[in-house]
């Protein structure tokens, strides 16, 4: 006997909705929803906003490392302990000490850098600013490695007053060592005691360490602070002079002498500038050198010692 005809049922569809649905139960009865349900209901999350790190011309590593740890977050001295760990690309001639090599720039820190990263990218750039033709040209002429070049850069960062007067404090420091000159900056004393002041006294200038350079001929054994390019162009690029001598007698007033009878007239002023009545101490930005002299220390109070 021939079957009835019946039409044929339409299937029930589900919505896309009901798909995810049905998928999330299936998943939480087998115990992986809590896996998978986050990232399937939430979109992509944007990336994250780099934050600016700026280590700024003149400062010295543990300067640099203390702002890494302020800035990541990180229990103190977490960044000077990665150095040895970190494989910076140093000449052998720091011996491992990047002092010198961590160039001053604005870096870009997100919660996933790391003071290992962040060190090896500063110590990468220092060698692309001394490898610039124009630097590694003129360090040669001079006949100066990139490190001898660093040195010397790091000098006239921490004593020109002013990026016009590096020029000037460059051709002080190689005519003194032309003429076998003690360098006699004080800028390397304030190094070796760990200070940042004007105040140099004829006792400072007497202490048994490789960075006096009142009693040590040549540069000082490792550069004294980061130094940024037009540092280190002035070094290997000096101004044309015969100076021999400067002292920075007052904020943007840095006076450059030939003589030692000249400088003395020049530091006897900035004595009679600092023991003014309304006389206030030299003030420099936050991290930044004080600006000193080449030559016997400015005080009023002591005898000058004689230029070596």
């Amino acid at each position: 006997m021939p079957h009835a005809y019946q039409p044929p049922q339409r299937r029930s569809r589900l919505t896309r909705r009901g798909r995810l649905l049905l998928l999330f139960t299936t998943l939480l009865g087998i115990g992986l929803g809590a896996a998978v349900l986050v990232p399937l209901l939430s979109r992509t999350q944007p990336p994250e906003t780099p934050r600016p790190l700026l280590i700024p011309e003149g400062w010295r590593a543990p300067q640099v490392y203390a702002a890494v740890d302020k800035e990541l977050r990180l229990p103190a001295g977490t960044t000077a302990s990665a150095v040895a760990t970190a494989g910076l690309a140093l000449p052998a001639e720091a011996k491992g000490n990047p002092e010198g090599y961590l160039f001053p720039a604005t870096y870009p820190v997100t919660s996933k850098t790391t003071p290992a990263e962040l060190l090896a990218t500063m110590v990468r750039t220092a060698n692309q600013k001394l490898a610039t033709k124009a630097v590694a040209d003129g360090g040669r002429a001079h006949g100066m490695t990139p490190y001898q070049t660093a040195t010397l850069a790091s000098i006239i960062e921490a004593e020109a007053d002013n990026p016009a007067d590096m020029g000037k404090v460059a051709r002080v420091v190689h005519n003194r060592l032309a003429k076998s000159m003690p360098l006699q900056m004080d800028s390397t004393l304030n190094y070796a005691l760990n200070r940042n002041t004007v105040d140099v006294k004829v006792k400072d200038t007497r202490i048994d360490h490789p960075f006096n350079t009142y009693e040590r001929q040549g540069l000082p054994p490792t550069p004294i602070d980061s130094p940024g390019l037009q540092a280190m162009a002035a070094a290997v690029a000096p101004t044309p002079g015969d100076w021999l001598f400067f002292v920075t007698v007052k904020p943007g007033d840095t006076r450059f002498s030939t003589t030692y009878e000249e400088h003395r007239k020049h530091v006897a002023e900035f004595n009679r500038l600092r023991a003014a009545p309304s006389a206030k101490p030299a003030a420099t930005a936050p991290g930044r050198p004080a600006r000193a002299q080449a030559g016997p220390p400015a005080r009023p109070a002591t005898p000058a010692a004689p230029v070596k």
